[in-house]
């Protein structure tokens, strides 16, 4: 998301020159305008990709996005699972977007059967909460992963949608520590939009670089592990004046100039 349109390959040489440990990659698409999704069935993309990352040394730490729905065969995620084993990737991040016909069961079901199929890859399956899903906070994503019961289920805690959540630290304190493989960060405007398309569009297209706005992070990354830290920074009008390397460098050197305080996995 942080350099939308930037294939794999590519990916891996800019965060080796900017100083990156790890790429992410959406390789389940969702089918929105403007997205950057890669298939896995692109074999000619894949064997750039790890090219690259061997060339570099750069590792791929998740992809995405495995969503829950209402009518839709988790089995389908299975080739996006088998790439991001064969490219070295960890985690899956994944998020429920049913509608109120479908009650907390199904999704608890859906989770657990994505689980499933990812861990013979040795994946972990981390649910997020974005603000505009249908699991809108941190108490809600943690309920499906403690009913799902699954070793490989996860949280991901993104920072704009932890503020956008109104999240209290304190709630951190009862997230078992094991649910935590990694999070999101980027930085956002005090003020909170009331309504989903407002919201999406700073999700996708307005996040700030981590220092530029309201967010307290030695607070919160101090009520966290140590882990991963993955810039998720979309930034249309950033990214349009940088270009892909620009971008991607300004989000490291402010996220380390403002963390630099802070212990982080950066």
């Amino acid at each position: 998301m942080t350099v939308r349109g930037c294939e794999p390959a590519e990916m891996a040489y800019i965060a080796s020159r900017t100083g990156y440990d790890y790429i992410s990659l959406r390789l389940i698409p969702m089918g929105i305008p403007g997205e950057s999704a890669y298939l896995p069935e692109d074999r000619t993309m894949i064997s750039r990709a790890k090219t690259a990352l061997k060339e570099t040394g750069i590792k791929v730490l998740d992809i995405e996005l495995a969503r829950i729905l209402d009518e839709f065969d988790p089995r389908s995620y299975l080739p996006a699972f088998e790439v991001a084993a064969e490219l070295g990737a960890k985690h899956v991040i994944s998020s429920a977007w049913t509608t109120e016909k479908r009650d907390r069961a199904f999704i608890v079901d859906r989770f657990s059967e994505i689980c499933d199929l990812a861990k013979p890859f040795d994946l972990t399956v981390n649910l997020e909460f974005p603000t505009f899903s249908r699991l809108t906070n941190l108490k809600e994503a943690a309920d499906i992963v403690r009913a799902a019961n699954r070793t490989n289920g996860g949280i991901l805690i993104d920072s704009l949608y932890f503020h956008y959540s109104r999240i209290h630290l304190a709630e951190l304190e009862q997230i078992p520590r094991e649910y935590l493989n990694f999070m999101h960060i980027c930085d956002t405007s005090e003020k909170i939009p009331t309504i989903g398309p407002d919201m999406i569009s700073v999700a996708r297209e307005e996040r700030l670089y981590v220092g530029e706005g309201c967010i307290d992070f030695s607070a919160l990354l101090s009520q966290l592990p140590h882990m991963p830290y993955s810039i998720e920074l979309p930034n249309k009008k950033r990214l349009d004046e940088l270009g892909f390397e620009g971008h991607a460098r300004r989000c490291l050197e402010t996220a380390k100039k403002a963390l630099d305080h802070v212990k982080t996995g950066i």
